[in-house]
């Protein structure tokens, strides 16, 4: 676990001082108005081995259906449905999918039902949030999991049996309007907000298409003039969504995984001056007036039961994280010590930068 942990934390830092390449402005931002719109819906999948379900819900759902082509039964009648379940049924559509089109939905028991394996999902509505129905799915349900016979050649285990999918399951009824189509602006909003992104993504914009196109509303929002016919308005997007920027990294932040010694470190994390002791190890770092370069010292003393080994490490203001937890990895300290140090330095405000632990 040492090893990797500093094998790991080589690498990355080796990684942020080669980044300097650019990325294309489509793989930082997402244009408003084009989104996914999530469907849900309430059906029965019937067919089950013997795997369906009795509870009231079940049957009143039942009736319902029966009585939908007709068939009016006994309020009295409670009818033994184990070949039935009842299920919630949601799907996610695309932006820009048309009517007719077929999208895949997840089935999910919602009672008591051991299983749905080798059901099938009856017509079912699914609406969005405004309540309005915007597919209809239908079919066979698919599940997957595990199954094995148990030693003494009883019960059949089987895991995962409740939920299922059904591939191309749902026809789309209606499309999703988007101001997208309408407006007489496009706005791309940054999928991690920075002002000087937002910035640098403006400035890049008005370059290709000239000044004043595009300009930063905040940290997140690049407004650009756009026309208003579609056809005009693929291609000037197409062109636009390939410019090529640096976007600004938040490099000042120190990701910290308790549970599996995970570090992340930001090139930009840099270190006060200030002592700590932790075990055996004492870290100094040094004043501005100290002008000495980085040094370890080792001192040894010890008995003959057993030797001890005092270290000190001595850094020059301005030292970055790299520097400390390669030199504490270098002596054969544990991930456990790593983050304790990390943590003492928060807390004794020598940590320039945001320590987030998971």
């Amino acid at each position: 676990m040492q090893g990797k942990l500093s094998t790991c934390l080589i690498g990355f830092f080796l990684s942020l001082q080669a980044w300097t390449q650019t990325i294309p402005i489509k793989d930082l931002v997402d244009i408003a108005g084009i989104r996914d719109n999530q469907l849900i819906g309430y059906g029965l999948v019937v067919g089950l081995p013997g795997t369906g379900e009795k509870t009231e819900y079940t049957q009143q759902t039942f009736k319902t259906m029966l009585k939908n082509f007709g068939i009016n039964l006994p309020a009295s009648l409670k009818p033994k449905l184990k070949n039935i379940a009842v299920v919630a049924v949601h799907a996610t559509m695309p932006a820009f999918i048309k009517a007719g089109q077929k999208i895949d939905v997840t089935v999910s028991s919602i009672g008591e039902a051991k299983s749905i394996r080798g059901g099938t999902l009856l017509q079912t509505f699914m609406k969005g949030v405004d309540g309005q129905v915007y597919a209809i799915a239908q079919g066979s349900v698919l599940v997957g999991g595990l199954s094995a016979d148990a030693v003494d050649g009883g019960r059949t285990i089987q895991e995962g049996a409740t939920v299922g999918r059904i591939l191309n399951g749902a026809i789309v009824e209606r499309q999703v309007l988007s101001p997208f189509e309408t407006s007489d602006h496009i706005i791309f909003n940054l999928r991690y907000p920075d002002f000087s992104t937002a910035k640098r993504l403006a400035s890049a914009i008005n370059t290709l298409l000239g000044r004043g196109m595009a300009h930063a509303t905040d940290a997140t929002s690049v407004k650009i003039s756009a026309p208003r016919d579609t056809s005009e308005r693929v291609r000037f997007i197409s062109r636009i969504e390939n410019i090529r920027i640096e976007p600004k990294m938040e490099t000042s932040k120190i990701i910290i995984n308790s549970h599996t010694g995970t570090i992340v470190v930001g090139s930009e994390v840099q270190l006060l001056p200030v002592a700590i002791t932790h075990g055996s190890l004492t870290l100094t770092i040094k004043p501005p007036e100290n002008e000495e370069e980085p040094v370890l010292i080792d001192d040894e003393e010890g008995n003959d039961e057993e030797e001890e080994f005092e270290r000190m490490f001595v850094f020059d203001p301005g030292t970055t994280l790299n520097e400390l937890v390669k030199a504490i990895n270098d002596v054969g300290a544990a991930p456990s010590d790593v983050l304790a140090i990390l943590e003492a330095l928060k807390q004794a405000g020598a940590l320039y930068g945001d320590l987030v632990i998971l």
